[in-house]
């Protein structure tokens, strides 16, 4: 009775959580990075892919167990487009972590990383490119909401 609640309200705080590191990333990474601005987007964005698990693990099973089943997602175009646009935002935000982790020695050594201009251009393109995809799973929720996109 009380489950399919739960989940949509521990989906929705997921995605807000996400949300915010996401922005917390954004207006952290302006180099020529501190310390401590270092040591804080390491651990943002350790929240950062908490939060996309717990999201994406929540979504599933909502969509297996707890809504209207996979039979109805599966034929929902908006779904379709949600769910590939998290799935690549996901993927972009591999390089931004992996940038983020390679600076472990020098934290742990109390040295502030030092980042390239191409390096710096790249981390801040695929932030972007999260956004943009956050808009697009935004949009289509909205749209799925509403009864658009079901081809069953």
């Amino acid at each position: 009775m009380y489950a399919p609640a739960l989940m949509a309200f521990l989906h929705h705080a997921s995605a807000f959580t996400l949300v915010a590191a996401l922005a917390v990333e954004v207006a952290l990474f302006k180099p020529p990075l501190s310390l401590t601005q270092a040591q804080r987007l390491l651990r943002v964005d350790m929240l950062f892919g908490a939060s996309a698990g717990v999201l994406l693990a929540v979504g599933l099973l909502r969509v297996a167990y707890f809504e209207k089943g996979p039979a109805y997602y599966w034929h929902d175009v908006f779904f379709l487009i949600k769910l590939g646009a998290f799935i690549a935002a996901a993927l972009i935000s591999i390089y931004p972590t992996i940038t983020f982790l390679s600076w472990n020695r020098d934290l742990k050594g109390g040295t502030a990383p030092q980042l390239t201009a191409e390096r710096t251009r790249r981390v801040r393109m695929c932030l972007m490119l999260e956004l943009s995809a956050i808009v697009v799973i935004l949009l289509c929720a909205a749209l799925m909401a509403r009864g658009f996109g079901y081809l069953g």
